[in-house]
């Protein structure tokens, strides 16, 4: 049975390198962003054919983007058997100076995005008897952040907490749900994030002297992803580098 999966957040980034590997997994693809122009020419560059994925607009801010998107993936294929939540908004403003627009702007996508896609598609699978959700926490969740700002920090935790709640309320129905953290990864959104002079020291902190590889979060969320991967919820993977060991 080909497994179908969704991605929030693939028109770039990690949540680009989390789709090409899932398709070379041989997963059916739903490619998600807030921008459909960026969603399409992802799907493009990753499928050519356009045979095994499709392209979907969907801001993560809005619950009928979820309830609209679940809906396009089902009339094209059927059935949706895997979602990534990762659609973030980065933001590094100093803890004294986020206003609170701006605090409830980043929860509202990384937060609360989370909570209606575990909801949305949760509901879904549930009602099918089978799922996975992957969640992208983050190290900032864990450890207060080091390069990213309060607000980010604070979504991200929670992350980590509403993963273990929606791990509980679906794992009798087959669902499991986990997190993935990572740190630092070579990735655009890291690049915007740090200052090219703070980067170095960046890398210099991190006991393995190197950023994260985002194909590797990507082959993570395959495994996660498999269907025998049923004994696996509630749990948040981390991917560090080594700057968080627990």
């Amino acid at each position: 049975m080909t497994q179908i999966a969704l991605v929030t957040g693939a028109a770039q980034g990690l949540g680009r390198a989390i789709a090409g590997r899932l398709l070379e997994a041989g997963y059916t693809v739903a490619l998600t962003d807030r921008s459909a122009e960026a969603a399409e020419a992802a799907a493009r560059e990753l499928d050519p054919s356009g045979e095994r994925t499709l392209a979907l607009e969907l801001d993560v801010a809005r619950k009928a983007d979820f309830e609209s998107a679940l809906a396009a993936v089902l009339a094209r294929w059927g059935a949706l058997h895997v979602a990534v939540n990762n659609a973030a908004m980065t933001l590094t403003t100093p803890v004294m100076q986020i206003s609170p627009e701006e605090f409830d702007r980043v929860v509202s996508t990384n937060q609360r995005g989370t909570f209606v896609g575990c909801q949305v598609f949760g509901a879904h699978m549930a009602t099918a008897g089978y799922g996975r959700i992957i969640n992208m926490a983050s190290l900032a969740g864990q450890n207060g952040g080091t390069a990213t700002g309060a607000h980010y920090a604070a979504s991200k935790g929670a992350i980590v907490t509403l993963t273990k709640i929606f791990a509980k309320e679906l794992a009798g129905a087959g669902v499991t749900v986990n997190a993935i953290a990572p740190g630092p990864i070579e990735s655009p959104a890291v690049r915007a994030a740090v200052p090219p002079e703070r980067l170095e020291g960046l890398i210099a902190s991190i006991p393995v002297k190197r950023l994260g590889d985002a194909g590797f979060i990507g082959d993570l969320v395959v495994q996660l992803a498999r269907p025998e991967a049923y004994f696996t919820t509630g749990a948040t993977w981390d991917v560090n580098g080594g700057l968080f060991m627990r």
